[in-house]
């Protein structure tokens, strides 16, 4: 059990981040391959499937990424950096930390790990370390991840919306005592199920950053001195769930229906990029199709312009969305 004690500044300075993390759920992608589902959390749908195609080819796929797993849990730091959620800048933050931050975190790793010549390199710092870890990391990402990413990110999408809600119905407290089931607030403590032993965490004024992740087993907590605490918690799944993605894909194709489902809150052509995990033209490119379809309106707002789903666009979502 991990209890989480909150000072009055703390309640004040819950922060939720607005997307997953696209490094941090590589590294946790990968111990989902290596381990299997293991936590409390119910699993993803589909991704017993996914797993089951990409687990024979995990360690060529992986590479470096598979041996900086620790085998004893929890994540190394550098995989860690809450308010940078795109991939590219994440990795490169990765590859840019200080040889003594690298070195400390890779000492963890059990011995078996540590013989890896690329580790004893990038333990050293190396820029040789540095390239392979930046290397690896994308490679990864663009052969397991990047088909996933969408559904990914639609799902990131409803998980913020009921956050919201949560929090404008009830404030920070509701936030808390629902964040995930079986997780109990009773302020100003957070009582989190967690396989370590009993541990008492004492935020002191410094804040929480709650990171969403879709292959978080287990509640993960970090700190960086003169910074918020991090927490990484499990994006809510519904008990029966039927994703726009899943039901409209046949009909708009994938990216396009997670296009869609992104706008149950309006956003700018670059907010929706970031959203679904696609590039900018290609977000440009789908919202003009769903404009010209009438399922969204596009308003100018000074340089940049927001979309906004239209009734069509609501009662096609919310069409496909019921069970």
């Amino acid at each position: 059990m991990l209890r989480i004690h909150f000072t009055q500044a703390d309640l004040r300075q819950v922060t939720v981040a607005p997307v997953p993390n696209a490094l941090l759920e590589a590294a946790l992608s990968v111990r989902y391959l290596r381990t299997g589902p293991t936590g409390t959390v119910r699993s993803r749908p589909g991704l017993a499937q996914w797993r089951k195609t990409i687990v024979r080819s995990v360690t060529p796929r992986a590479g470096v990424l598979l041996d900086l797993d620790p085998r004893q849990g929890g994540l190394l730091d550098f995989f860690i950096h809450p308010t940078t959620p795109e991939l590219h800048a994440g990795v490169e933050l990765a590859a840019m930390t200080p040889a003594t931050e690298l070195s400390a975190e890779i000492a963890v790793l059990d011995g078996r790990q540590r013989e890896n010549s690329v580790l004893r390199e990038l333990a050293d710092g190396t820029p040789k370390g540095r390239q392979i870890l930046a290397r690896d990391t994308l490679r990864y990402f663009d052969s397991t991840l990047a088909a996933l990413w969408p559904q990914m990110q639609s799902t990131a999408v409803a998980d913020r919306a009921l956050r919201a809600e949560a929090l404008l119905r009830g404030g920070v407290d509701a936030l808390l005592a629902t964040l995930v089931p079986g997780w109990h607030w009773k302020s100003p403590t957070w009582h989190v199920p967690s396989p370590c032993n009993p541990t008492d965490l004492y935020l002191d004024g410094d804040g929480l950053i709650l990171i969403p992740s879709y292959f978080t087993q287990s509640p993960m907590y970090g700190h960086r001195p003169g910074e918020p605490w991090t927490l990484t918690y499990p994006l809510h799944t519904e008990e029966h769930p039927v994703h726009a993605a899943d039901t409209l894909g046949p009909l708009l194709g994938r990216t396009r229906a997670a296009v869609l489902a992104s706008l149950r809150h309006p956003a700018t052509t670059t907010e929706t990029a970031d959203r679904v995990g696609i590039s900018l033209p290609s977000a440009s490119q789908h919202t003009t199709v769903l404009r010209n379809a009438g399922l969204i309106t596009t308003t100018r707002t000074g340089t940049a312009v927001l979309h906004t789903l239209t009734p069509l666009g609501t009662a096609l979502l919310q069409n496909h969305t019921t069970t």
